[in-house]
């Protein structure tokens, strides 16, 4: 049976025509649970969305040029952010940083003034210090509901389960794991202790897996990109469950990186598993037990996860905004 078009949403994706954005605008031009997909970008935008119009899925596409932002926004329930650079070979995390996190800004503040009640969804890169660039900047012009931003961060809980049904010889779609902390390296930290199947050794070799995966797809792209195809499926995981949960589907659980002070005080974000809802965060889960080593990942994971989001509030806040903006 198909879902009720009443119960559909309009999602907008900014930066449709990059390495993420073009595979994330067809996964969702392909589900039932989209209404009207809005494409924006720079350059290229209007030329994916002809490209997918000619899909016979319900979604009716729209794509808009670099002067059409605010129109591209205006509206929409659910925005996406995959613009950005992707990251090379040598790159830094403040190379990375320094290059999106303006784009990102600048994308936050037509979100603000033309949609204000939207859930936003970040995957540009550095998430750990994007989101909170993005929550500043939405502060600023007076529209911040820290229900209503996320940083995605399925990626890794993708990465997981892939690495670890490889390792168990089990069927993906069967392994559930939950990872917290950032989405960065040595932040990231996947909960492993609810397989006892795994050796201690396995462990280890499937966490740093796990933290450092990134750097394994830019070495086999040998300089000519980043994780692209693996980001839009994520990406289109965590949109459904989202859309599922703004129709009001109940008992929707993803991790997500979100501001809270629950799980972490010493963080003013953190990703953890989060029950999403009609207004986005529902409510945040109580964290997870961990286990000797997984708290040790922890402790490793709070300083650097500290400093990163740290870097996105202090430029979110020394940033001006004019009038018009």
């Amino acid at each position: 049976m198909r879902p009720s078009r009443s119960l559909l949403s309009r999602v907008a994706v900014l930066g449709a025509a990059g390495g993420i954005g073009q595979p994330l605008s067809l996964l969702l031009k392909c589900s039932p649970l989209v209404t009207k997909l809005s494409l924006y970008d720079i350059r290229g935008a209007p030329g994916v969305a002809a490209d997918l119009s000619h899909i016979p899925s319900p979604a009716e596409v729209t794509g808009y040029a670099a002067e059409e932002l605010e129109e591209a926004v205006n509206g929409a329930e659910l925005v996406l952010i995959p613009a950005g650079i992707p990251r090379k070979p040598g790159m830094t995390r403040d190379d990375l940083f320094n290059a999106n996190a303006g784009i990102v800004r600048d994308l936050t503040v037509a979100v603000g003034h033309h949609a204000p009640k939207a859930i936003i969804g970040v995957i540009a890169n550095p998430v750990n210090s994007t989101v909170p660039v993005a929550a500043e900047t939405l502060r600023k012009i007076g529209v911040y509901d820290p229900a209503r931003l996320f940083g995605i961060t399925t990626l890794d809980v993708v990465r997981a389960r892939a690495f670890v049904a490889e390792a168990l010889r089990l069927n993906p779609y069967d392994v559930d794991v939950s990872v917290i902390g950032g989405h960065s390296g040595k932040t990231i930290v996947p909960l492993l202790s609810r397989f006892p199947a795994l050796s201690q050794e396995q462990v280890q070799q499937l966490t740093h897996r796990i933290q450092f995966a990134g750097d394994e797809v830019v070495k086999a792209k040998a300089g000519t990109g980043s994780a692209t195809l693996s980001m839009a499926y994520a990406g289109s995981e965590w949109t459904f469950a989202m859309l599922k949960a703004l129709r009001g589907d109940k008992g929707i659980v993803e991790c997500c990186y979100v501001e809270n002070d629950l799980q972490q005080p010493s963080c003013r974000f953190f990703a953890c598993p989060v029950e999403l809802g009609k207004g986005g965060v529902e409510r945040v889960l109580p964290m997870p037990e961990l286990n000797v080593y997984e708290q040790q990942l922890l402790e490793t994971c709070i300083p650097a996860l500290h400093d990163e989001c740290g870097k996105g509030i202090e430029l979110g806040v020394k940033t001006h905004l004019t009038p018009d903006e």
